[in-house]
């Protein structure tokens, strides 16, 4: 299997349909075995039944249903003790990433590259929501030693090794990022276009952001324990 694309899913029924025929344009004519895995991460709406209406029209897609919910790291951490491709990329549901930039990350993972991030060009996210990531990144970035160079984005790739590294993390909270980059020998970061939300409205408010904010920094590595990146 040459790549696996991890996408958590809540609440997300009436985008899927779409995402999945942009991602399969994506990869027209390009010769490469890809798997996409959905998590259903326990959505409200209908997006576990739309998963598996699309896993029987088209053969690339899985679907794993969580029974409670359990946030977008832990999430994606459980598409990921399901991913065979030497290569995985992790992006979110809503379409605001475009697929098209998919095969851009994977040229960078096969140049050599542990992992792969995105810089957002003219991010379409709210004010407030821009305003708190950037807070965010400055104070991660800060406190574990991390490059502010690093953006650490959810649209992201990374190699089989590093995925390793994630699936034997025992830690009840998983955060991916922490992870990632301290485990990451090469990082590569790619300029890619924000794209307005499909369909709905986010599912992350305030709240929830904080939440995984000040999880994130209880949870982060003593400062200096980062390597010097390439």
């Amino acid at each position: 299997m040459d790549l696996s694309i991890i996408i958590p899913v809540f609440n997300s029924e009436p985008i899927l349909p779409s995402l999945v025929k942009e991602i399969d344009i994506a990869f027209k004519n390009k010769k490469l075995k890809k798997e996409l895995i959905f998590i259903n991460d326990f959505s409200d709406d209908n997006s576990w039944k739309t998963i598996k209406h699309l896993t029987n029209s088209y053969s690339f897609i899985k679907g794993i249903n969580l029974k409670e919910n359990y946030g977008q790291h832990n999430a994606i951490a459980a598409g990921l003790n399901h991913a065979n491709g030497e290569y995985i990329i992790m992006m979110d549901d809503d379409l605001q990433h475009d697929p098209k930039y998919l095969i851009e990350i994977l040229y960078e993972l096969k140049k050599g590259y542990d992992s792969c991030y995105v810089k957002y060009l003219h991010r379409k996210h709210l004010l407030w929501k821009k305003i708190l990531s950037y807070l965010n990144h400055i104070t991660a970035s800060y406190l574990s030693g991390k490059p502010v160079s690093i953006y650490t984005s959810s649209f992201k790739g990374i190699n089989k090794e590093i995925c390793n590294k994630i699936n034997n993390d025992r830690n009840f909270e998983v955060f991916l990022d922490w992870i990632i980059v301290e485990n990451s020998k090469k990082i590569q970061t790619i300029e890619i276009l924000h794209r307005e939300r499909f369909k709905g409205k986010t599912n992350y408010n305030m709240k929830k952001l904080l939440i995984l904010w000040s999880n994130m920094i209880l949870k982060i590595k003593p400062k200096n324990k980062f390597k010097k990146f390439l």
